[in-house]
């Protein structure tokens, strides 16, 4: 079996015109398993799950992936990952169907396999009775249940939660 490694190595990350680091100096070596990160707002949690996905750039160190820098190769991760951000927008006027299979073609979800992960994925997250309705007209719950669902859909190695109870 191969193993499942998550390297993070001197990551800082500073945004452009401000003297603030979000984070300094971040090591952390990630084996398989759970990892929970706390501390009080404004400490770098979501920054850091940013970079771990790839939506953030580091301003120095790296991040690796099974010996990869997740920089040079962030296919590489996304294919393996899901990410539920903090702030988790869906299109309105798409329906529960309409959005997961559309996150599924992002994803690289095999066409053939996607309808039956969409249906698992529902039942999971209690929305099947409610798949035919805009998301727009779902509530802070239901948007975030459904948020679960697409970070689930590629049977993510890595799952990265940002506040998964809010709404």
């Amino acid at each position: 079996m191969r193993l499942l490694k998550l390297l993070i190595e001197n990551v800082s990350k500073r945004y452009k015109g401000s003297d603030f680091y979000a984070l300094r100096d971040i090591t952390l070596d990630i084996g398989p398993g759970i990892l929970g990160l706390l501390g009080p707002n404004g400490a770098g949690k979501s920054t850091l799950m940013r970079i771990i996905a790839t939506i953030t750039r580091p301003t120095h160190g790296k991040v690796y992936w099974n010996g990869s820098d997740i920089a040079q190769q962030p296919d590489e991760i996304r294919a393996v990952l899901g990410y539920l951000p903090q702030d988790f927008g869906v299109y309105p006027n798409l329906n529960a169907d309409e959005f997961l299979r559309y996150m599924a073609a992002i994803k690289g979800v095999d066409p053939s396999a996607a309808k039956e992960r969409i249906d698992d994925l529902l039942t999971f997250v209690n929305l099947l009775e409610v798949r035919k309705r805009p998301l727009g007209d779902y509530s802070g719950g239901m948007k975030q249940r459904i948020g679960i669902a697409q970070a689930l859909l590629n049977d993510p190695m890595i799952l990265v939660v940002d506040e998964p109870t809010v709404g």
